[in-house]
């Protein structure tokens, strides 16, 4: 039997329905651009593009809902991203109970990808 990866185990550990709900975000992210990679850093997902660091996934601790970290998200400016503690990073919060808000993503991983291009 081969043994999973962390990133995998990551996503499986997870009960439904946030388990669905990253699993549908990983694709998601990764079918936005040919240069969007995944890598494990930091005990969590992580994509990058280019090589450069640019968004993650995660679930809120206080909330439990999945969510979309973004590196340049201090530089982002849209008014579903919150800032919280965070120095440099903003998060967008994912309700997993609601319809997946693509117009949404789409506007955030069009506006984060003009950082790196």
């Amino acid at each position: 039997m081969t043994q999973l990866r962390p990133i995998d185990q990551y996503y499986l550990q997870k009960d439904e329905p946030v388990r669905s709900c990253l699993q549908f975000l990983r694709e998601y992210i990764l079918k936005q651009d040919a240069n969007i990679t995944e890598a494990w850093k930091y005990g969590m997902p992580f994509f990058c593009y280019r090589g450069k660091m640019c968004c993650y996934l995660w679930v809120h601790k206080k909330y439990h809902q999945p969510y979309i970290g973004f590196v340049e998200g201090k530089r982002m400016d849209h008014p579903g991203l919150l800032l919280e503690k965070r120095a440099r990073m903003k998060i967008f919060l994912i309700d997993p109970e609601q319809d997946m808000p693509v117009d949404t993503l789409a506007e955030l991983m069009k506006e984060m990808l003009r950082f790196y291009n």
